[in-house]
């Protein structure tokens, strides 16, 4: 992964307590086999193959519809190109970048809820995906199979998230749609471990990133990383050593 990717990895990898609630019921739904009440363990291989499967083919439908999302921000911000290399615009683009990456902290810490409104915007496209989702609904006593998982996952991906939206902001400064594909494909892989664990630990995993202390020490992280890129915009850091730490207009050019 090339190392100005590094923080949006991290981002989802410390934004997915958010998931916790977001997502949490239905990728542990996704590991129930028929005949169990509850996750398959690891442990019991035999039995756990199925949920695994299903939970990985989940996860590679989501993330490939935020690299489609991230792709569409980026090919907007491509076409913006002859705009884009003006010094003043790249110096916003930035800006807004890292701000709404500290606002993302501020979200995931229960201190500030103004992404929510991003989320109510999403709502447009989410109304014309939801109903989509009954085609791959599965029947009394059965589960569903990766090929249909994989289009729950994909259609899951469009589930109006600020968290996911904070993030698109960076995509569509990669200038490119293969950059913003990019992006969303290092975030998707950072919240995919801890999706996983929701999927094979369910309501044990859940019940322990619900603490409020975890949600605050992710959030302040993320916060972190937001206030750096702010301070590094301002002028007020070397780029040498910070440049690894912070999202960047160029992250994925």
């Amino acid at each position: 992964m090339p190392l100005a990717l590094v923080p949006v990895f991290v981002v989802g990898l410390l934004g997915s307590v958010h998931c916790a609630g977001m997502c949490g019921g239905i990728v542990g739904a996704l590991s129930v086999v028929p005949g169990a009440a509850r996750p398959i363990p690891l442990r019991v291989v035999p039995q756990a193959a199925p949920a695994l499967a299903n939970v990985l083919a989940y996860n590679a439908g989501r993330i490939a519809s935020y690299m489609a999302a991230g792709a569409l921000a980026g090919g907007i911000g491509e076409g913006a190109g002859a705009l884009a290399r003006l010094p003043a615009l790249q110096a916003g683009g930035y800006w807004m970048a890292n701000l709404m990456l500290a606002m993302l902290g501020l979200y995931l810490m229960d201190a500030w809820r103004g992404l929510a409104r991003l989320e109510q915007a999403g709502q447009l496209v989410w109304r014309r995906v939801q109903p989509l989702l009954r085609h791959v609904r599965p029947l009394p006593g059965a589960s569903l199979g990766p090929a249909k998982m994989l289009a729950a996952g994909a259609l899951w991906g469009w589930l109006p998230c600020g968290m996911v939206y904070s993030v698109l902001v960076t995509a569509m400064l990669s200038g490119s749609a293969a950059g913003g594909a990019l992006v969303m494909l290092a975030f998707g892989l950072g919240t995919l471990p801890m999706l996983l664990g929701l999927g094979l630990l369910g309501a044990r995993l859940r019940a322990g990133l619900r603490l409020r202390g975890v949600r605050l020490a992710c959030g302040a992280l993320v916060l972190g990383f937001g206030l750096l890129g702010l301070v590094r915009a301002a002028g007020g850091l070397p780029h040498s050593w910070v440049e690894s730490l912070c999202v960047t207009a160029g992250v994925a050019a």
